[in-house]
């Protein structure tokens, strides 16, 4: 399933060896719908390999702002902070509680989720988007699949138009742009509160200036998604992709990508509100 860009994007399908426990071990009192056990989701699923690449991201984020706004660039104690802001324990418990909530809404659509996540080709997809997302970390991998997206070729390419339908299915285009739109805001919050600014700016300011990031944060995420995508799914064939793409665009699906987006949202602005304080205080330190 595809994921959000967080360090400002996704949903990603991940998933795990065939042999794995079951994802939905219980059931709701008083009838036969089972509930989902979350540990077990994230054996399926792969999650310790998702945070992973979602901690690299992170950290890679964290050097180019401290590049940017700190004179001298990381030190010392931003390292440290930094290493707090994205410790795994943290994250993770505050992403399962939020998935836990969000998948417990629907919980008729476990059967349909298990059923595609243990499959052979829901392995393989998840495979695919992990090595993707993981090769992303690499700036001239990046540019070269946004490059390799925008061609003629790509464009007639029946895969492409498959591509399409994922992204519309999972509302991505706009689901990424909130989410980073959300970060940005919560960022710049995480910047006031550490009392960098030294007054105090009216929300309505706040949001005034992240709004203004609108359009080129579209721009970006649609190229992104493109890229991301067209280099994951290269190995599928359209028989492939086409059961994958039906999947996703099923209620099960649809409801399955937007909780796992929800949960990630939700610890992401954490960190991103945690990532502006730092700047903050380190700033202060430094006598900016």
């Amino acid at each position: 399933m595809p994921l959000p860009r967080l360090a400002l994007l996704a949903v990603l399908a991940l998933g795990s060896p065939v042999s794995a426990p079951p994802i939905w071990a219980q059931t709701v009192e008083g009838d036969a719908l089972p509930v989902l056990s979350i540990a077990e989701l994230g054996e399926v699923l792969q999650f310790d390999s998702l945070f992973d690449v979602l901690r690299d991201e992170g950290l890679a984020h964290a050097d180019d702002l401290a590049d940017r706004m700190l004179p001298g660039g990381a030190g010392l104690g931003w390292d440290r902070a930094v290493d707090q802001i994205y410790d795994l324990r943290r994250v993770r418990a505050a992403f399962n509680m939020a998935l836990r909530a969000e998948l417990a809404k629907t919980p008729q659509h476990a059967a349909e989720i298990s059923a595609f996540f243990g499959s052979d080709l829901g392995q393989r997809v998840i495979g695919l988007e992990i090595e993707a997302r993981r090769a992303f970390l690499d700036i001239a991998t990046e540019e070269a699949a946004r490059v390799a997206a925008d061609t003629p070729e790509t464009a007639r390419d029946p895969k492409w138009r498959q591509i399409q339908r994922l992204i519309e299915a999972g509302d991505l285009v706009e689901m990424n742009v909130a989410g980073g739109l959300s970060g940005s805001l919560a960022f710049m919050q995480g910047l006031q509160d550490s009392g960098a600014y030294g007054f105090t700016l009216p929300m309505d300011k706040l949001t005034t200036d992240v709004w203004g990031q609108e359009a080129q944060l579209r721009a970006d995420t649609s190229s992104w998604l493109k890229a991301y995508f067209g280099l994951a799914y290269a190995p599928l064939t359209e028989t492939e992709l086409e059961t994958y793409v039906a999947f996703m665009e099923s209620p099960a699906g649809r409801h399955y990508s937007a909780a796992l987006f929800l949960a990630l949202d939700a610890s992401f602005r954490r960190i991103s509100h945690d990532l502006g304080a730092a700047v903050g205080e380190a700033m202060q330190a430094r006598d900016i």
